[in-house]
């Protein structure tokens, strides 16, 4: 009978074993310090105690002063210790506290290239940064949701200019560009945006990218905001990116209700954000009562109020200029980043789907291939131990033989709890197959190794690039789910290589054993 599936290595197991006495021993001898110094103190403590007894109250107040002050100084050097490094207030930042420099990220971009990663779209952010610094433009972008009135306010600022603005929204479907000349004599780009939020979702990224590349953001919005407009802001402003609210409507509000969204937008964004309200016009009913009693209701174009809205961008624009450029590069280079980020794991997940299927079908074969009963276990413990140095490699994941051996074997645990709901679902698969008799052991097992290594192998890759660690516990709760999941149509997959690899007369012997 061929043996049961297992992911070990028995010489390599046995190899460790002067290690683990090594431990054993430490360990004994750890616990022995312990005990002594244990004994040390307590009898140290009951010397103290007997002599404070006999001491005045005075030495006691003094004494327990001194404690208490060594006490709060030790606990503090501990918080400093366990909080080194960390940053004040949030501790997760929905972008690096240290922005990418240029020079490191071209390094980093040529690396990922040599690795075969697609930079493609990243070399585009780059070169579209080089042309905005030739041009010398002060690009001004209006950011926001969906039909808040972008477009409205861009022709509240230019009038006479041809906008296209539709009561629905949606009107802007890609980013349209105007030039503006603000009342100081500054030359600006207005770059409106798409809505966010669309019904697709599908310009989002488009308006966001944009939102980065620009000196000065826009964000326009009709009132209190909701939590994933305020991310969005955060999101700017943890960039340093020169930002304004634009509150539209401003007419439906009161002074109350202005200073009370005001505060609620400084208290969730921060102190440094500029509201200035805005009405962008558009149309508006009247009516008009006549002295007869009729009455007639026309509509009439609203003023538009914008002043506050052109101070607050004028104020930016007086900054110095190199200061903008430096603002709007480190945007664009965490923008840049951000697309390298996604590039790589990308290219990671494709690598390492590859290298899955790769040894699932090493196993497969190599069960196929065995001479003996017991050799396809050594040929299994040593592909297992190779998919894991070949996915920690790729992920650039330092991991330890021994760690590697020891997570192996609590899988090959859970294995045997699986193994013959695996072993009868194959066996039924296979009697399917026309002119398949009694099925034997060998090919079921076969089938059954693939499974086991495709399902880990998958589990492993996933722990790697969401925690960048093997870490045992979640990466097997993982590998078990990855067990059951699709598992006939998987299962018949891997059963119609072996059966094909079995119709083509190679593996007959492993097969027949």
């Amino acid at each position: 009978m061929p043996s049961s599936p297992k992911l070990s290595l028995s010489p390599a197991a046995r190899g460790w074993l002067p290690v683990r006495l090594l431990l054993v021993v430490g360990a004994s001898i750890g616990v022995a310090v312990l005990l002594v110094l244990v004994l040390y103190i307590t009898d140290l403590g009951l010397s103290v105690w007997e002599r404070l007894q006999r001491a005045p109250t005075t030495f006691w107040v003094i004494y327990l002063l001194i404690l208490g002050v060594l006490g709060a100084g030790g606990a503090y050097g501990v918080w400093r210790v366990l909080n080194w490094g960390r940053p004040p207030g949030r501790t997760r930042m929905a972008v690096p506290a240290k922005p990418p420099d240029e020079t490191t990220l071209r390094e980093r971009l040529e690396q990922s290239e040599k690795s075969g990663v697609q930079v493609d779209a990243i070399r585009r952010e780059l070169e579209e940064l080089q042309r905005r610094r030739a041009a010398g433009e002060i690009i001004v972008s209006l950011f926001g949701e969906i039909s808040v009135g972008k477009s409205s306010l861009i022709r509240a600022l230019l009038p006479g200019t041809d906008v296209a603005v539709d009561v629905r929204g949606g009107t802007t479907r890609v980013v349209t560009y105007y030039t503006w000349t603000s009342p100081a004599g500054d030359r600006l780009i207005l770059a409106d945006l798409p809505g966010l939020n669309e019904a697709d979702g599908s310009l989002d990224r488009q308006a966001r990218d944009e939102a980065l590349r620009a000196h000065v953001v826009i964000y326009v919005c009709e009132g209190d905001l909701t939590r994933d407009q305020y991310q969005a802001l955060g999101t700017l402003v943890e960039l340093g990116s020169p930002l304004i609210v634009a509150l539209n409507k401003v007419d439906r509000f009161t002074q109350r209700e202005l200073e009370l969204v005001r505060g609620r937008l400084v208290e969730r964004v921060g102190e440094g954000i500029e509201v200035a309200p805005v009405q962008c016009g558009g149309m508006e009913e009247v009516t008009r009562i006549y002295h007869d009693g009729r009455e007639e209701t026309t509509l009439r174009e609203r003023n538009p109020q914008v002043e506050d809205l052109r101070h607050a961008l004028q104020g930016y624009l007086d900054t110095d200029p190199q200061v903008l450029d430096s603002l709007r590069d480190t945007a664009v280079f965490v923008l840049a980043q951000q697309k390298l980020d996604a590039a790589v794991a990308q290219h990671r997940r494709e690598k390492a789907e590859a290298i899955v299927q790769g040894y699932s079908r090493k196993a497969v074969f190599g069960a196929l291939a065995a001479v003996s009963p017991g050799t396809d276990i050594l040929i299994q413990g040593y592909l297992g131990i190779n998919l894991l140095k070949e996915l920690c490699t790729l992920y650039e994941v330092p991991v330890r033989e021994m760690d590697m051996q020891r997570f192996l074997d609590l899988a090959g645990n859970q294995i045997k709890r699986n193994l013959n709901l695996l072993l009868a679902l194959v066996g039924n698969i296979f009697k399917a197959f026309p002119g398949m008799g009694t099925v034997v052991g060998g090919m079921m097992h076969a089938v059954v190794y693939g499974l086991i290594f495709e399902s880990l192998g998958k589990a492993v890759a996933r722990s790697l690039e969401s925690r960048g660690e093997l870490v045992s516990g979640p990466t097997l709760r993982m590998f078990e789910d990855n067990l059951s999941e699709d598992l006939e149509a998987r299962a018949k997959r891997l059963a119609q290589l072996v059966w094909a690899r079995q119709r083509d007369g190679e593996g007959v012997g492993a097969a027949t054993g």
